[in-house]
């Protein structure tokens, strides 16, 4: 091999191998993220992109793999909105942003985040209607969209999540009828109080959600 084919051969090894460069596929979901925040208080601070993994910033946990499973960062006086990378944290089992100033619309790819256990979302200025796709996270227990500005009417596909326990929509802009099937049976009023819903609707009649 000629020395200066040798010397690029040598120059694309290391930049293919480089730590700094390498991509990781979580860190750059995050990193996305952090881009469409504001963060006023630097609470953020230690999410740095170029390193390879993002176990080591602050309000985010990794499993032993090194995967993201939580994102805490309710209460921190944070505003912007949420994109579609967030779909892309496979592995998250908690998804905490309460108590915040977010607003835009709630990505639908959230509903890839398969192994949710809790979304957390109440407390902030999302907008638009709850996505369909949220009934593909099956292991869901905790779904919390309470106190934001959210309309149209709740999805009857969310009926199929059999683990959801607690299931809270109050304070928004919702309209048409609650459902009853599923989990729906169980949640108290309280989860769905200060919108302009119609109260339950009755079994083996079609929701009325005309107009809605």
């Amino acid at each position: 091999m000629a020395p200066l084919s040798l010397f690029s051969f040598s120059l694309s090894f290391l930049l293919f191998f480089s730590p700094s460069l390498c991509t990781n596929s979580e860190g750059n979901a995050l990193h996305a993220l952090r881009r469409r925040l504001s963060d006023p208080t630097n609470v953020l601070q230690s999410w740095d992109p170029t390193l390879v993994n993002p176990c080591t910033w602050f309000h985010v946990t990794c499993d032993s793999n090194n995967h993201v499973i939580r994102l805490d960062l309710g209460n921190s006086n944070i505003s912007g909105t949420l994109g579609p990378e967030l779909g892309q944290l496979q592995h998250l089992q908690y998804l905490e942003l309460y108590r915040n100033e977010i607003g835009g619309k709630i990505p639908k790819e959230l509903g890839n985040l398969k192994n949710l256990v809790s979304m957390d979302l109440y407390e902030n200025k999302f907008e638009g209607r709850i996505p369909k796709t949220l009934a593909k996270l099956k292991s869901l227990r905790f779904l919390r969209l309470n106190n934001n500005k959210l309309t149209g009417s709740i999805p009857r596909e969310l009926t199929t999540l059999k683990d959801l326990k607690v299931f809270d929509v109050s304070n928004n802009d919702l309209c048409g009828t609650i459902p009853v099937d599923g989990p729906f049976s169980t949640f108290p009023m309280e989860s769905f109080e200060n919108n302009r819903l119609n109260g339950p609707e009755l079994k083996g009649l079609v929701p009325y959600d005309f107009g809605c």
